[in-house]
């Protein structure tokens, strides 16, 4: 279980080696989400090529998230993300190796972002069963404020522009930079005060991996509350990556931006987002978590609109501001009505199915966005983003 004397005693420790650690590792993040795409255009022209390495970043999920979510339940919290986060770091450094020697192919860049993704489904998990245990129930909306707040400013507002200008200096620059910001994430997870699962059974109780994932995916299949908002979720994320996962192909070949201009639009949502995720702990209480799904949804589809017909750069930059801000809302006012819900010894796997469903929307989205933009034009996924995300 938790140190419970250590956690007693300090109990902002954990929850600020969590958050320090989060700022480390999302810069870094950013960076690659800004380069993969960059890498992949750089690659080859195929609309539907480059849409897979925004596809291969979630599809890990529909592999080994729910099985992943189990096992997280089942291991040290600790352990569990430092070697996530080494586990990262060493995919990347391999793939800044084969870029920087000219090894490259669309197969090596997918293969990289599929494992990556891979340690992600175990990292992310077990972030989102840390949170409740270090920050506990009155400050969980706070604390899932300040950390999707940290991970927005450097997956989207510092680490795209910072990897997009890395990428222009030299390609596997960017890939570097994340393997020294993994690297410093599990260096400060390493002092976290988790030592196991809260309430875990010894490993002679212990039913199996298959009936102990069965029993998480029936706890989220009967609860009416939590069925809502993973439906939610991932028509958000339908919409969302239908969209997002050509807008590379959309800022340089139709906005005309540069491969440094991209990393600085995709900047925009971040401005948002950080707003978004400050301003949901006031929210929570005030407003339902469903109710702000449906408000999102809408507002999203007009974002994406602007996106669409927008005849140059400048009318996108405040409805990517806007689409981020509805984004970090949802995302921190469900997450946190998930985490009160579940139980804790469930919420390795309950958060871990929620992110199958919602990530697997995301890569159906990212794929069918390439598909459509191939037969019917760039913009076409945008349109049709819009539609669905208005019913």
């Amino acid at each position: 279980m938790i140190d419970g004397q250590h956690a007693a005693r300090r109990p902002s420790r954990g929850l600020s080696r969590l958050l320090a650690s989060t700022g480390v590792s999302m810069l870094g993040q950013g960076a690659v989400l800004a380069a993969v795409p960059l890498l992949a255009a750089s690659l080859t022209d195929d609309p539907f090529l480059v849409s897979l390495a925004t596809a291969a970043t979630y599809a890990a999920w529909l592999v080994v998230g729910v099985v992943a979510g189990t096992l997280v339940d089942r291991w040290p919290i600790r352990r569990v993300m430092v070697g996530a986060d080494l586990a990262r770091a060493a995919v990347l450094a391999l793939l800044a190796a084969c870029v920087w020697q000219g090894m490259s192919a669309v197969a090596v860049l997918l293969a990289a972002v599929f494992l990556t993704s891979v340690a992600t489904c175990f990292f992310d998990p077990a972030a989102q069963a840390a949170l409740p245990a270090l920050a506990g129930e009155d400050e969980l909306a706070r604390a899932n404020g300040r950390y999707w707040s940290l991970d927005t400013f450097g997956r989207s507002l510092i680490g795209p522009p910072l990897g997009s200008l890395a990428f222009a200096v030299g390609h596997a620059l960017p890939f570097g930079l994340a393997v020294a910001t993994f690297a410093g994430s599990a260096a400060l997870l390493a002092g976290l005060p988790l030592d196991s699962r809260p309430g875990a059974p010894g490993a002679q109780d212990r039913p199996s991996v298959w009936a102990s994932t069965r029993d998480g995916l029936a706890f989220l299949a009967r609860h009416r509350r939590l069925r809502v908002l993973v439906a939610s979720m991932g028509a958000f994320n339908l919409g969302y990556n239908l969209a997002a996962g050509v807008l590379v192909l959309v800022a340089l070949h139709r906005l005309g931006l540069t491969s440094t201009g991209y990393g600085f639009l995709l900047a925009a949502p971040a401005v948002g987002g950080v707003v978004g995720g400050f301003l949901s702990p006031h929210l929570h209480g005030r407003i339902g978590p469903v109710t702000a799904y449906v408000v999102c949804l809408i507002v999203q589809a007009g974002c994406w609109a602007v996106v669409a017909a927008a005849p140059g750069v400048l009318p996108c930059i405040p409805a990517l501001v806007v689409l981020g801000l509805a984004a970090n809302v949802v995302t921190v006012l469900g997450g946190t009505a998930r985490q009160s819900i579940t139980p804790p010894e469930l919420l390795g796997r309950v958060s871990a199915a929620t992110r199958v469903i919602g990530l697997g929307a995301a890569a159906v989205g990212a794929a069918l966005g390439g598909w459509l933009a191939g037969l019917f034009g760039l913009t076409a996924p945008l349109w049709i983003a819009c539609a669905l995300l208005v019913v």
